[in-house]
This record gives structure tokens, sequence and C-alpha cells, in this order.
């Protein structure tokens, strides 16, 4: 049985790193674009906590979530949930 990893995307929120479809930078137009129209439809997270937005991250319900932490470090963490999920699994099966 596979479980759902947890990612801290900062300041103690949280989300499932199995839903995550991008992590982007917010410095281009069409992600400046995508962050105001997920806040006209309410789909916004904002988990920033008034800091300065470092990463958007998309996830497959579309909800748009906005992170103080830099995209390499939010994919580093990723990474590592990867690695760890991948670990669990191997040694489970040898048991």
């Amino acid at each position: 049985m596979i479980t759902s990893k947890l990612l801290n995307i900062g300041y103690g929120n949280i989300v499932m790193s199995d839903r995550i479809i991008a992590i982007v930078s917010p410095d281009s137009a069409p992600i400046k674009r995508l962050i105001t129209e997920a806040k006209e439809k309410k789909t916004l997270v904002d988990a920033t906590y008034g800091r300065r937005t470092r990463s958007v991250i998309l996830t497959d319900a579309d909800k748009v979530v906005l992170s103080p932490l830099q995209p390499e470090t939010l994919a580093g963490r990723v990474q590592a949930v990867s690695a760890l999920e991948t670990e669990t699994i191997l040694t489970n099966d040898e048991t």
C-alpha cells in the first residue's frame, strides 16, 4: 500500500506531494495571470504569511498554492520524499 507523502512548503504549511503538477517561479507574466485568475475563482491558497512569494505550486485539483520557499528548495524536498517513498517500498517488498 502506497500512502501519500506530505511536503512542508514553509511556515508549517503542508501539501500532498503526489498532488503536485508543477512548482514554478512567480516572476513570469503567464504565472502572474494564473495567480490573478486563481484569486478570482477562489482557488488560490496563500501560504506565504505575508512574506514574498518565491514559488507557485500547481496541483491536479486546479488549486494554486503560493509558497515563500524557492522552487529549488521545494524540488529538493519533493525528491527527498520520493526517495524515502521508494526506499520504504523496497524495504516492504523484501519482507
